[in-house]
């Protein structure tokens, strides 16, 4: 199955979705097809044998909305030169097509630029200027734009425009709607014209409101062109209900305007030039608000597309040059200077700097990186000049992979949803239906006062907003997801984010969860008169030869503080006791109390702090030198230092911890007090671990696993919520629904409160969108008026009230923008 996201162009509600999901799902091979409307894309599985792209783009074209392929990292703009008509872009189109590699191929002959998608791996970027100067033109220039920024500069010029057409109309429509009022407003004389008093000049009056609706009608076109459009092909949005009630009036006070015409003066009291005009302005700024806030809504994933460089500095022939970013291939030598980006994925093989990483961890700290360590591209070289050898390029990169992950996750639908999707797909023909009855029924029993029906059809079909339902839970997808990312925490799906919420219990790997995942040296014990330094170097030294965790934890300290160790002779392991090696002629050993036992060696006092220190969990290492005892070294898998805090703060959120590992009961009690757990799940198999998770599970919790994301990956699958936890390169980002980057076991509160503020304000969303239509649509209908006799909702109300519930929902989910982490315990 091939997975694609599109770009959606030409949607205006949530039924506008629903019809393309629909159509899009009915094509033979489709295996799953989301369409966003927070985000304008359709993310979409199908099976390439079966089913083309081209065909999926033309199904929507064919239902009135427009598939745009999103350019790849590989894609590039080339400005040519020479051209002089429309069959020298076919020659360069052909030219270019014949080079492998070159997966598609636009040229436009009217912008003198040529769009190509190309494979970075199988062609550079400088051959395809080559080609292009080869055939006779020249290759300008060029301009690398990035999906991101030609997605971004085509929706702030279409807010610039849709600015822009809301100030014409409204330069329009204020004078009509003074026009129209004025002279209405009991007991109030404001300044009118005496030549355009309607009692006086019915005629003028008409005319002048007719030729003040006009331009904004013009401006306002689209909702006219793409709603009948879309009655036409039987699937009725937004824009239908828009066109349908303005219409009626402006028809209706055409037909009122010809009666004045024909001596019938009374008709000047039935005109609705001024509700259409208005409606359309008011429309119109909502339209333009909703656009603003749902650019606001993505604003996290456009900061991490906008955070990898454009050029790299390439080592090649002892000298540097400065490439497209595109053209790094695995391999390259590159070189970062201070204050610069890194551009891909490699490994230090030169120099040695501090690296901010908060792109990628959200650890504000920077890492200090030296000749071995890994680099991430879009972190920032803060000191010092690095020399690194380029390991993942383009997709590849950890960055690419993130943005990836939070675009999926952006694009899917929490089950909370469905009964929104379900009603946006009946919505607009179901309130068409409810216009036309409740017209019909008033104008029936008005006697035939085609006024006050007319009033109600089109009120009705203003005040209904199916927009609200389709954006109520993909904008604070969006808003949640994009939250999550800016602090390490990637949220796989609308799924993940809902599950997560209702989790009541948490299950912690111990092994590099709760600690450190590697020992330490914790604790010394010296004895015969050597100071701590003394033991630490003559243990260090026995074992520089050794493989096993806890000899080289012991050497790791002493390096650490900077110890000359000596040279050890003789050296030897000894299976299940310890080593023994020969430091400066003395016979050392290093090894537990049985190796001591065996050699005849007199522990004195140490064994009962070597018992003490086991119950801590610790492993205490006995050190003898020429058959005396000369201290013990201490060496424990060493508690994270946030895990305590973490574990206190799931606790306060009511959630049950347990701990689980493969260690022996004392051990994992001894690590379970120092945090705080109170249940330990100990010496539990790797292929029991799921086991576990189920009879918890069996117990009616929702239960959360947090793992490494590898070891763990059974038991991460039968949570209800898996949660990875590692550094972002690492971190296998499959095993889980949730993936921590940071490795920082506060972040699992923090993920499950944002889990449940996001889904806390889905459904505040879902309440209003739907509580509007609930409410609003019989109120729009006369429902007040039949109970107790009151006014009619004016349309312009109704208008103003649909414009304000798109808003709000957005508004609503944009609060989430301001969240926070949890207090830390």
């Amino acid at each position: 199955m091939e997975s694609r996201v599109l770009n959606v162009r030409g949607m205006t509600c949530a039924a506008c979705a629903a019809r393309i999901e629909k159509t899009v799902k009915k094509l033979p091979g489709i295996g799953q097809a989301t369409v966003n409307l927070a985000s304008e894309k359709l993310f979409v599985e199908y099976d390439e044998s079966a089913l083309k792209l081209p065909e999926i783009q033309a199904a929507v074209s064919r239902i009135g909305y427009e598939l745009v392929e999103r350019s790849e990292s590989s894609g590039v703009t080339i400005p040519i030169g020479g051209m002089s008509c429309a069959a020298c872009a076919q020659r360069i189109e052909k030219g270019l097509k014949k080079l492998g590699g070159v997966l598609e191929v636009a040229v436009n002959y009217a912008t003198e630029k040529a769009a190509v998608r190309y494979d970075p791996q199988k062609l550079k970027l400088s051959a395809l200027r080559e080609a292009i100067e080869g055939l006779g033109y020249e290759a300008l220039e060029m301009n690398r734009v990035e999906a991101a920024d030609e997605d971004r500069a085509r929706k702030q010029a279409e807010i610039k425009r849709m600015w822009t057409k809301f100030i014409v109309a409204a330069v329009f429509s204020l004078p009509l709607l003074y026009i129209a009022m004025a002279p209405m407003l009991p007991g109030v004389k404001l300044p009118f014209p005496a030549w355009l008093r309607p009692m006086d000049f019915p005629l003028v009056y008409a005319l002048t409101e007719l030729l003040l609706t006009l331009p904004v009608i013009g401006v306002g076109y689209r909702f006219y062109y793409v709603g009948f459009r879309a009655l036409w092909m039987r699937s009725p949005n937004m824009d239908s209900l828009v066109a349908i009630g303005t219409s009626a009036a402006v028809l209706y006070s055409i037909y009122g305007t010809f009666l004045i015409a024909g001596g019938q003066f009374h008709a000047v009291d039935a005109l609705y030039f001024e509700s259409a005009g208005v409606i359309v302005t008011l429309i119109l700024l909502g339209k333009t608000l909703e656009a603003v806030s749902k650019g606001r809504t993505s604003e996290a994933i456009k900061k991490l597309m906008g955070l990898a460089p454009k050029t790299a500095l390439v080592i090649r022939g002892g000298s540097e040059i400065e490439i497209p970013i595109d053209e790094v291939k695995i391999g390259d030598l590159l070189r970062v200077r201070p204050g610069s980006t890194i551009p891909v994925d490699g490994q230090v093989t030169e120099g040695s700097s501090a690296v901010d990483e908060s792109m990628l961890t959200g650890e504000s700290m920077p890492v200090d990186k030296k000749s071995g360590d890994p680099l991430y591209a879009a972190s920032l070289n803060t000191t010092g000049a690095l020399t690194f050898r380029a390991e993942r390029v383009g997709a590849e990169t950890a960055l690419a992979r993130i943005i990836k992950l939070v675009e999926d996750a952006q694009g899917s639908k929490a089950p909370i949803a469905q009964l929104a999707d379900l009603v946006s797909g009946y919505f607009v023909p179901v309130v068409c239906g409810i216009a036309l009855l409740s017209g019909l029924a008033w104008f029936l029993g008005t006697g035939g006062d085609l006024k006050f029906s007319l009033t109600i059809f089109i009120s009705i079909l203003v005040i209904a907003c199916p927009c609200a339902l389709g954006l109520a839970t993909p904008t604070a997808i969006l808003v949640g997801t994009g939250k999550g990312a800016e602090y390490g925490i990637l949220i796989k799906g609308g799924e993940a984010l809902e599950t997560a919420h209702k989790v009541s219990a948490v299950i912690l790997d111990k092994t590099g969860t709760i600690t450190e995942g590697r020992p330490a040296v914790t604790d010394f014990m010296q004895a015969g008169g050597l100071s701590a330094e003394e033991l630490l170097r003559l243990a260090a030294s026995a074992e520089l030869s050794s493989e096993h965790p806890l000899g080289q934890a012991i050497v790791q300290r002493a390096r650490e503080e900077g110890l000359e160790l000596e040279k050890a002779e003789g050296f030897r392991s000894l299976t299940g006791l310890g080593i023994e090696a020969t430091i400066g002629g003395r016979r050392v050993l290093a090894g537990n109390e049985k190796l001591m036992q065996e050699r005849g060696i007199a522990l004195g006092g140490m064994a009962s702090q070597s018992d003490a220190l086991a119950k801590e969990g610790k492993t205490p290492m006995f050190i003898a030198a020429d058959g005396e005892i000369c201290g013990l070294v201490a060496v424990a898998d060493v508690v994270k230092p946030s895990s305590r805090a973490a574990i206190a703060e799931l606790r306060q959120m009511g959630i049950e911890v347990a701990m689980l590992t493969g260690d022996n009961r004392r051990t994992a009690e001894a690590i379970a007090r120092q945090v705080g757990v109170e249940r330990v799940l100990a010496e539990v198999l790797p292929g029991d671990k799921a086991g576990e998770v189920k009879k918890l599970q069996g117990e009616g919790k929702r239960v959360a696993m947090v793992g490494d994301g590898i070891n763990d990956a059974p038991a991460l699958a039968q949570a209800d919520v898996g949660i990875a936890i590692g550094s972002g390169a690492d971190v296998a980002m499959e095993s889980a629904s949730i993936v921590l980057m940071r490795g920082d076991l506060l972040d699992v509160p923090t993920a499950i409160e944002l889990s449940r503020r996001t889904i806390r304000n889905i459904k505040q969303n879902l309440f209003w969108a739907f509580g509007y239509n609930v409410i609003g649509i019989p109120i729009a209908a006369g429902l007040l008026h039949l109970i107790w006799g009151g006014p009619l909702l004016s349309p312009i109300f109704a208008a103003a009230a649909m414009s304000l519930s798109s808003i709000s929902v957005l508004t609503n989910a944009l609060r989430l923008k301001r969240f926070k982490p949890p207090r830390r315990a």
